[in-house]
């Protein structure tokens, strides 16, 4: 159980370090898909959490007017790695 704890607090952590990043890439119209894709890969990793899925969700929003085949993959990335089958097969219905 501390475990998982220690776990989610650093998932929350990092989420709370991304969000300034994921406000000023969109409040700046950011183009630099560079940046952006960097920050959707940090994001991956908490997006397991509430505060880290909202700020995935808000930046691939972003990012897939500027390129939607890149958003679509790491909205696939993110169904595989954190998606159970329970919920997929609800999406699917």
């Amino acid at each position: 159980m501390e475990l998982a704890a220690s776990l989610n607090q650093l998932h929350k952590q990092m989420a709370d370090a991304c969000a300034p990043v994921v406000q000023d890439i969109v409040q700046s119209r950011c183009r630099d898909q560079q940046q952006i894709e960097h920050t959707l890969d940090r994001l991956l990793n908490c997006a397991c959490i509430p505060e880290g899925l909202a700020l995935f969700k808000a930046l691939c929003r972003y990012y897939y007017t500027l390129n939607p085949a890149a958003t679509a993959d790491y909205v696939h990335a993110y169904r595989d790695l954190w998606d159970s089958e329970e919920e997929s097969m609800k999406a699917e219905v």
